[in-house]
């Protein structure tokens, strides 16, 4: 047997690799973009994909681009005390600035497709109710003021605390208000309904067409577009209505360009391909306010009653339209509760301060952001795509206007039967539930106003709970609410009775 060999282990030096040191040196992959898209906005989580956020973003910016005219032809056809009117293509200009900004901050700290521009209703109570006792930069400056008591109560967790204090059913109520409002509003914006002239000398505000009857290359249009999307919807086809939309948008400028049709017969925005696509954008307006101006043309109780109307309207149409929207969206909590409500409040405070500041009156959270909901958005990433649109308009106005209220119109028709699935979970069998959610619902579309709606429903809650013996379980902040709401509604009696 031979002896064992014993070795010595002699320690030698590592041999240097170049490929090793490669991947020891190589540092992780970084994320690809859709990665951190989706590590951001929490995409897949709420179960949609960065194609449905896109699509509902361009679904969003059609469905609302019409304020891009419809604010400066309300705010530059009017006159302030002084005779001075305001340029429309300055206000163009900070239409689209606003809407740009606001909506892609909100997608990026609030993380929901609700899009901002300039409120309608508000604009007109600044144009016709407002500037005419001050200068326009005094009215600006007062919406100014009201936005930041609205930021102040927002930061302080007021208004979210408001918010939650709303009882589920008038939630669903007002999810289905807005539907039925919005209904009306594409009816409405596409000539499919029109409003009777009162020299018409009848009780019947509304009727079919412009003459009881439809009429005109427009109304085939949306009629065509209306059956388009359901149609769509029914058959599960991914972006039905932004199909539908640039659709009946390519349809309209065939139609336009080859019938004799009136440009007014459009309303709007008339479907013609733009001489020039692009257009320098005008700052001018930009920071034009007065703080305190308004104080020196109007009484100090005057100034409180303008700034309260101003901000209750403000302060319950983001409310209607934030439940409204995120209820379609499926991102309610158990109780209800909309997701990162504090961060969406403050920022269409802040949307209130710039639209002030910009001469663009107050902005605020749009109803048609649930067109952007119905093709699929659940998360900021719409709004990206929404605000990089207006952005673009800054540019583009010409091309944005291509777009008729007809072929967007029935983008909000489809939506509003989707609002209107929720009535189904309402208990209509309890009065004191049924009867403050019908009213809810039906104020909005029958006085054009969300703010209206929320009032109705919520002094005939109070009412009915107390009615019932159960006035010590109703919220607080409710009676509070409700109380403002009965303010709210007789400000004509009360400016009377204070002599204002």
């Amino acid at each position: 047997m031979p002896p064992a060999v014993l070795t010595a282990t002699v320690p030698v030096p590592a041999q240097e690799s170049p490929v090793s040191d490669k991947i020891a040196d190589k540092s992780p992959h970084p994320p690809s973009s859709s990665a951190r898209l989706e590590s951001f906005f929490r995409i897949r989580e709420r179960g949609s994909t960065v194609g449905r956020e896109i699509r509902g973003g361009l679904a969003t910016f059609f469905t609302m681009a019409y304020i891009l005219v419809l604010n400066p032809i309300i705010l530059s056809g009017a006159e302030d005390k002084y005779g001075n009117q305001l340029d429309f293509g300055q206000l163009v200009t900070v239409t689209a600035l606003v809407a740009a900004v606001m909506t892609v901050l909100m997608g990026v700290t609030a993380n929901l497709p609700l899009a901002l521009a300039a409120g309608l209703g508000i604009n007109a109570v600044v144009a016709y109710q407002i500037a005419p006792l001050m200068t326009w930069a005094d009215a600006m400056g007062l919406i100014v003021l009201e936005g930041i008591i609205v930021c102040l109560l927002a930061a302080t967790g007021v208004r979210e605390a408001v918010m939650n204090a709303i009882p589920q059913p008038l939630k669903v109520a007002i999810s289905v208000g807005i539907g039925m409002f919005i209904a009306l509003i594409g009816f409405i914006d596409a000539g499919f309904a029109t409003r009777i002239p009162d020299i018409a000398d009848t009780t019947v505000p509304l009727q079919l067409g412009s003459s009881g009857s439809l009429s005109g290359w427009p109304v085939v249009v949306f009629c065509a577009g209306v059956l388009l999307t359901v149609s769509l919807l029914a058959r599960g086809v991914k972006g039905a209505i932004l199909i539908s939309i640039l659709a009946m948008t390519v349809l309209a400028i065939v139609i336009n360009s080859v019938a004799d049709i009136a440009d007014e017969a459009w309303g709007l925005t008339v479907p013609d391909w733009p001489g020039d696509v692009v257009e320098a954008p005008d700052f001018g307006l930009l920071g034009e306010f007065s703080f305190f101006g308004a104080f020196d043309e109007v009484s100090a109780v005057t100034v409180v009653l303008l700034v309260f109307t101003l901000f209750l309207t403000d302060f319950f149409d983001t409310m209607g339209t934030a439940v409204g929207v995120t209820s379609e969206a499926g991102l309610l909590d158990e109780q209800g509760r909309v997701p990162r409500l504090g961060r969406l409040l403050f920022v269409d405070g802040l949307a209130t301060v710039f639209g002030g500041a910009a001469s663009g009156s107050s902005n605020t959270s749009y109803i048609e952001s649930a067109a952007g909901v119905g093709e699929g958005a659940r998360s900021g990433l719409a709004n990206l795509v929404t605000g990089g649109l207006f952005a673009l308009a800054l540019l583009f106005t010409p091309l944005a206007l291509v777009v008729p209220s007809q072929a967007a119109a029935p983008a909000l028709i489809a939506v509003g039967f989707l609002l209107m699935t929720q009535v189904r979970h309402i208990d209509w069998t309890r009065y004191e539930i049924a009867v403050p959610a019908f009213l809810t619902i039906a104020v909005m579309p029958f006085t054009y106003s969300i703010t209206n709606g929320l009032g109705a429903g919520f002094i005939a809650y109070v009412l009915l709970q107390a009615v019932m013996g159960r006035a010590r379980k109703v919220h607080p902040l409710m009676w509070a609410v409700s109380v403002l709401f009965v303010i709210y509604f007789a400000i004509e009696p009360i400016e009377d009775l204070l002599g204002v």
